[in-house]
């Protein structure tokens, strides 16, 4: 039972992490600058997912773990705003190409799937409650 919840807690970890980047991305929708103050917009965050054998157990089950961050180089959206103080010569200032339903879309999977695996950890609790009760 102690290897379901490794399981379902390296992934509550995991999403956890991509939940952060996703508001990262979120939060940074409008930026025009990156973090040190130069004319180039943010570039969304992804977490990478990959099996963690670590956690491997009998029935075959491993847990998951983040192997990194991933930033997406993608070409900026361009938007007309001749009177913003980022507008270059023709008028058109860069923002981030982030799509919010997207991102809106992958935090409502991620929740579910934190959710899901919290779900779980309180299912085998609850197996491990009724196990100790039939022993005593």
């Amino acid at each position: 039972m102690l290897n379901a919840l490794d399981i379902s807690t390296s992934a509550l970890v995991a999403q956890r992490i991509r939940l952060n980047a996703i508001s990262s991305n979120l939060a940074n929708i409008g930026t025009t600058r990156n973090e040190h103050g130069e004319l180039k917009p943010y570039s969304p965050r992804y977490a990478v997912f990959e099996a963690d054998d670590s956690i491997n157990t009998p029935g075959g089950g491993v847990g998951v773990q983040v192997t990194g961050i991933e930033i997406i180089d993608r070409p900026p959206l361009m938007k007309y705003e001749p009177d913003h103080p980022d507008s270059d010569a023709r008028g058109y200032v860069a923002y981030p190409n982030i799509d919010m339903t997207t991102e809106f879309v992958d935090a409502l999977e991620a929740t579910r799937a934190y959710e899901a695996n919290i779900g779980v950890i309180e299912v085998t609790k609850d197996l491990a409650r009724q196990t100790l009760r039939i022993i005593a």
